[in-house]
């Protein structure tokens, strides 16, 4: 019997976490009881030491499920789950990687598939020849479109062809299959509807032994057009995975030699694939000599995961919006339960004709407190920049006008910072609510919000009277 590792950059979400647990039970056909979970901090001598506990689990085969945050190097899947007894290090190798998305092609065709599709090519860097369970999980909160564009159709068939499973969807199985020969994705690419005028198709062509395919990658003078970094690494992966040997080349990528360096994640990808692009000469990267990712020591989002999790395990309060460092950007939760993707601008015309204050600043969480009918706007921020987390505070009238004060109109707001790091063990501005520091101390200040008081204090008597 081993510990359940989950390894993330994301805040935890229960409901991910539920499916991560019954898709190992079930993979290893073993029984479970899976009661409302919770993800509790975990406690030593009433300092946090970095790991969360899932609490409500029940399985025979399994000892203890914790959570850890961390970063990757570069594009990282969104969970790796270990199953053994000790903490994993870095060279040990995940028993499945996860890559979780909100975004169904009712919103966007492309972040839905294209643009999270190159972490798992990617991932085939430091892991080549491993056995690990690849899972892309749909965690959808605005419904799924009836009728799957053929953009998702196409991209969720290269996946299914590298062995990625789809979770959280319904998919049709006559539909959605992996496809059995090259030729069959150059022909579905070829009855796809065109590209709009002007811009550059993704085609492919096959010229003897050698496959074309064609993709702008070029954006703000630099390799970063990430939908189409996404696509090409996912069609040109599925290529070889199914036993092409010959060229593959990319073309019409508008990229310049200067523009090709060997840290690219695309450059990496296309080492590992084999593939050239058209008129240039691709950087070699080298032997890998570093890991894929690391235990997370510095993130701001180290403090507000922390009191978001604390605060919806152990008071009535809970998130109505999220947007951690790092993280996935959550929607606003109205008081009727609906979820609405917050807009980029205050003035879309306005901030395109160049008025940049027109951009909404959103903070990276919003609590609510129904006992004291508070909302709290929260920023945060690493310890030495506690001064911008304060100028960033001012420049929430935006986000409070067309959003908490419509649909919460009875709540009074309170703007806080919340910190991460230093070895401070006091808070002595008072637009700073709480302090996670280095050490694992849990830092209120006298003029904290309600909410954060209550929180720790019961997550402090949790871990003084209960044994788990």
């Amino acid at each position: 019997m081993e510990n359940l590792w989950i390894l993330t950059e994301e805040r935890p979400k229960p409901e991910v976490i539920v499916t991560i647990l019954e898709t190992f039970a079930k993979d290893k056909n073993i029984a479970c009881i899976i009661n409302p979970i919770r993800i509790l901090p975990v406690l030593e001598n009433k300092k946090f030491n970095f790991s969360y506990e899932v609490i409500g689990f029940h399985c025979n085969s399994i000892k203890k499920v914790f959570i850890k945050s961390v970063s990757g190097f570069s594009s990282f899947v969104d969970f790796l789950i270990f199953y053994q007894d000790n903490q994993p290090t870095q060279n040990d190798i995940p028993l499945y990687a996860i890559e979780e998305t909100k975004t169904d092609d009712k919103e966007s065709r492309n972040t839905g598939v294209y643009q999270r599709a190159s972490k798992f090519v990617f991932m085939d860097l430091f892991y080549k020849n491993k056995n690990i369970n690849k899972i892309m999980l749909y965690n959808i909160k605005v419904g799924q479109k009836d009728k799957p564009t053929v953009t998702y159709v196409f991209g969720t068939r290269l996946l299914l062809t590298l062995g990625v499973k789809i979770i959280g969807k319904v998919l049709d199985e006559e539909t959605f299959k992996p496809f059995a020969s090259v030729q069959e994705i150059i022909d579905f690419k070829d009855n796809m509807r065109n590209a709009p005028s002007g811009n550059v198709p993704i085609a492919i062509n096959q010229v003897e032994n050698k496959i074309e395919v064609s993709g702008r990658l070029i954006k703000n003078d630099s390799l970063s057009h990430d939908p189409n970094i996404g696509a090409l690494s996912l069609i040109c992966a599925a290529i070889r995975n199914l036993g092409w040997d010959g060229k593959i080349t990319i073309t019409k990528h508008g990229l310049e030699q200067k523009h090709l360096s060997h840290r690219n994640k695309f450059i990496q990808i296309a080492n590992l694939l084999r593939i050239e692009v058209d008129g240039l000469n691709v950087p070699q990267t080298g032997p890998k000599n570093n890991y894929y990712w690391k235990y997370e020591e510095k993130s701001e989002k180290l403090g507000t995961i922390f009191i978001h999790l604390v605060v919806e395990n152990f008071t009535e309060g809970y998130s109505i919006f999220e947007n951690h460092a790092g993280c996935e950007k959550g929607y606003f939760l109205t008081k009727e339960g609906g979820y609405i993707p917050l807009a980029k601008y205050s003035d879309r015309v306005a901030y395109k004709n160049g008025n940049k204050d027109k951009i909404i600043s959103i903070p990276d969480l919003i609590l609510i407190d129904f006992v004291k009918c508070e909302i709290i706007n929260i920023e945060g921020k690493q310890y030495g920049n506690m001064t911008q987390g304060f100028k960033d505070l001012e420049g929430f009238d935006d986000i409070e006008r067309l959003y908490i004060k419509k649909y919460y109109p009875e709540f009074e707001i309170i703007r806080t910072v919340v910190l991460y790091g230093g070895n401070r063990n006091e808070i002595e501005e008072a637009k700073v609510g709480f302090l996670l520091n280095e050490n694992g101390d849990l830092v209120l200040a006298i003029w904290s919000p309600y909410l954060f008081k209550q929180a720790i204090k019961n997550l402090k008597d949790f871990w003084s009277k209960c044994k788990v």
